[in-house]
């Protein structure tokens, strides 16, 4: 998913909340995968948008990096 359809999916600021929870709960030993697919259905939102938003995170060190 390229940067541009990320950001029509989804606000900036929500986008760092999602990254922020994916964080959190990878945190909590949870998998990888089932951490992106929890997270995708706290927020329901797809796991590639989580995928997508997960490299952004990483790319703009976003908190809590």
């Amino acid at each position: 998913m390229s940067s541009h359809r990320v950001e029509e999916a989804a606000p900036e600021a929500l986008r760092k909340e999602i990254f922020l929870a994916l964080v959190e709960t990878q945190d909590k030993e949870v998998g990888v995968a089932r951490s992106r697919r929890l997270v995708a259905e706290r927020f329901s939102v797809t796991e590639i948008l989580v995928r997508a938003i997960e490299e952004e995170g990483l790319d703009h060190e976003w908190p809590p990096l």
